[in-house]
């Protein structure tokens, strides 16, 4: 598909007052949806459709324009949606999917706190996956400035767990 029959195809769904719009074929899967302003076109018809362009993985990245008639297809494309904010610092991530504890027992003192000062090695928690307790360790010193997750609660893979400042 062309910029040229895309802009044509974007025309005729606003003359038309359309809402939401598809088209599959061998080539390309076009999806269009007027309410969330997004169009997303894919070389190879993908196994399942994303909700929205920016969680699509880069090999499938739009190569269509705006749902706007006016702007010219090359120029405008689906805007990204950043993610949220971070806090500012270094995060600890959870290198594994588990169960997160702040201590080694369930009456011991937490091995950490907010305020700490942390050294690189220094044990920051526990995640339990299949009945094996992994000690997470900071990779870098400084101070603990958040704890993201509460105690027992499951954690998955790359989730931020703390905050180093």
């Amino acid at each position: 598909m062309n910029p040229k029959d895309l802009k044509e195809i974007l025309q005729a769904l606003e003359q038309a007052d359309v809402r939401e719009f598809s088209l599959k074929t061998p080539d390309y899967d076009l999806s269009i949806k007027r309410g969330a302003e997004s169009v997303a076109v894919y070389a190879q018809a993908p196994q399942v459709q994303a909700p929205q362009p920016q969680a699509m993985p880069a090999q499938q990245a739009p190569v269509a324009a705006a749902p706007t008639p006016a702007a010219q297809p090359e120029a405008s494309a689906p805007a990204v949606v950043a993610p949220a904010a971070a806090a500012p610092g270094t995060p600890v991530k959870a290198p594994i999917v588990g169960t997160f504890y702040a201590s080694s027992s369930p009456d011991a003192a937490a091995y950490v706190k907010v305020g700490d000062s942390i050294k690189a090695g220094q044990v920051l928690c526990i995640i339990e996956a299949m009945k094996l307790m992994n000690e997470i360790e900071a990779e870098t010193s400084g101070t603990l400035r958040e704890i993201l997750v509460k105690n027992a609660e499951p954690v998955e893979y790359g989730q931020t767990l703390f905050i180093i400042e």
